[in-house]
This record gives C-alpha cells, structure tokens and sequence, in this order.
C-alpha cells in the first residue's frame, strides 16, 4: 500500500494522520505504539507548569454519536513529562500540547517542550472543560494574538494553535496567522452535558465535558471550511474522523493534515492502519495521485 503523505512547516507527516492530544500520548511507551500502529506523527497529552490531577469521576460517558469527556487537563507537568520525552526518538514528527493561563505560561512551556525534544509545539487554546485554560483562553482573540506571538518569538519550532469551535472562527484563525503561526489545528471538543433521566443529575462530576467523535464531524468541517478561506497558512483538521472517507472530506475542506483520536475507541489501536487503507483506496478510485490534489477542492 503505497503511503500517502504530506508536508507542514518541513515536518513530514507518512500517513497524514497525527495522534490527537490526550489519546494514548501521555508515555513514552503509549506514543511508541501508536506509531508502531501507522500514526504518521504524534502528539502528546496537554502539559501544564505544574502536576494537576484533573476532574473527579464521572469523567467520561458514551453517546450515541459520540463521546463526552471531563478528564480536566491531568497531567505531571512539564518537568516531570519531560522524562517522557528523554530518548523518545520517534520516526514521526511529535508536537508537544502545551496549556497556561497567561502569555508567560505559553512561553515557558513551549521553550521546554523544545528543549525536550518536541519537533513543533500545540497551543491548547481550546479545552472546554477546564476553567481558566482552553477554550477559556481561545475566546479572547487579542489574548490568542498575544499568546501566538510571544510564543513564535521565543522557539525556533513550529508553532500550532489548536482552536475550539466558536462563532467567529474567521477572525479568530486569522488573528493567529497574523501572529505568525505556521499552521491552525481545528477544532477541538464541544463544549457539552449529559443528564441522568432516573436521578435527574448530570452525569459528569464536572458537569461540562468535552464532546468528540462522530457527532462533531459537521462542526469541524464548517470551521475548516471556513478558515481555508480566509488565511493561507495550513489547517489540520480533526473533529469526528472514524473512516477514510471523513479523513478526505476534512481534506477537501480545506485541511492539509489530521488528528484523530476518539476513532481508536472506535476503531482501535490500528485506527489509523485502518483509516490510512480506506484513504488510499478512494484516492485511487477517484484518480488523484496525491493528497496535494485534494486539498481544498470543495472550493473549487
């Protein structure tokens, strides 16, 4: 099976689908083997200056078209994490997922995401369910170009903002292109409930969670859809790719790479083996030869 791929900032994404953050991206051991099953890059859990622990349980619930999670950023902090990182040397690009509060956070936490090792750094602008960090963060577009900039000034590694789903995506990716971000993640979870019929509570022990997975496919395709129309830097995509043919209809937006991450639930650990066939299968089928063909032809 011939390997489709593509190319953001010199980094070589074979097959273009990267490990979406807070999947299976928080060890060593967990990254190595989703690239042993066909991830074409990596990135890693969402890091903070600090260890925090998260949200209480109930901390995730199955929908019908998706899945609703409230994990509330736990993670060991950067320093602790870097132990992760020391000798990882993956054969993919790895993206280290930075989250802060303020400009200064961003910037600490990306220069030592850099140090470790990180061939680009994300930007978790778009948590929902996190008070303080995210989408909390990602909603003040002044704030997200202030962020961007200190950022890209201060490493010499791409830089990569992750946005949420919001009403002016448009000014909000292009707010971040003129900060000079090298590319646009969209988009992350929704913001989103779940309530119990029989106790008549919600279900989650934050109340709010995060909705991904198939259900949010129409959401991250209008946003993708939209941004490659106002800025000219690269996209990747993610929100609801489980198949090959979602994969490419994010690609036909507008995206030049993708995340997945609930499909493994889904699909598996080999999700991506499994995506990665059925894209070439159409690709083939349609007479495309390469990725670079597809990319934006919904507005063609």
């Amino acid at each position: 099976m011939p390997t489709l791929h593509t190319e953001i900032s010199g980094l070589k994404f074979r097959p273009p689908l990267i490990l979406a953050s807070g999947v299976m991206g928080q060890t060593a051991g967990s990254m190595r083997k989703m690239v042993e099953n066909g991830m074409g890059g990596i990135v890693t859990k969402s890091i903070g200056l600090e260890a925090r622990k998260g949200h209480p349980n109930p901390s995730v619930v199955e929908m019908d078209t998706g899945l609703l999670n409230a994990m509330g950023l736990p993670n060991p902090g950067i320093d602790e994490f870097g132990k992760e990182m020391d000798g990882l040397d993956l054969d993919v690009p790895v993206i280290g997922s930075v989250y802060g509060s303020t400009a200064d956070d961003f910037v600490l936490l990306s220069e030592k995401m850099q140090g470790y090792g990180a061939d680009a750094v994300e930007l978790n602008l778009s948590c929902p369910h996190a008070e303080g960090y995210g989408a909390s963060i990602g909603s003040d577009i002044d704030l997200v170009g202030k962020i961007v900039e200190n950022v890209v000034d201060s490493v010499d590694i791409p830089v990569f903002p992750k946005i949420p789903p919001t009403s002016d995506t448009v000014g909000l990716a292009s707010q971040i292109e003129e900060s000079g971000a090298d590319a646009i993640v969209a988009v992350n979870t929704v913001k989103a409930m779940a309530i119990n019929y029989e106790t008549a509570h919600p279900i989650l022990g934050n109340v709010y969670g995060g909705y991904s997975g198939p259900g949010i496919k129409p959401i991250g395709l209008r946003c993708v859809y939209e941004i490659y129309g106002c800025v000219d830097i690269p996209i990747i995509g993610c929100g609801g790719i489980t198949n090959g043919r979602d994969a490419l209809e994010y690609i036909m937006a507008g995206s030049t790479s993708l995340e997945i991450g609930s499909s493994i639930y889904y699909r598996g650990l080999d999700a991506a083996d499994k995506i990665h066939a059925e894209m070439n299968d159409l690709v083939s089928k349609e007479g495309f030869s390469s990725i670079d063909e597809m990319i934006g032809a919904a507005h063609r």
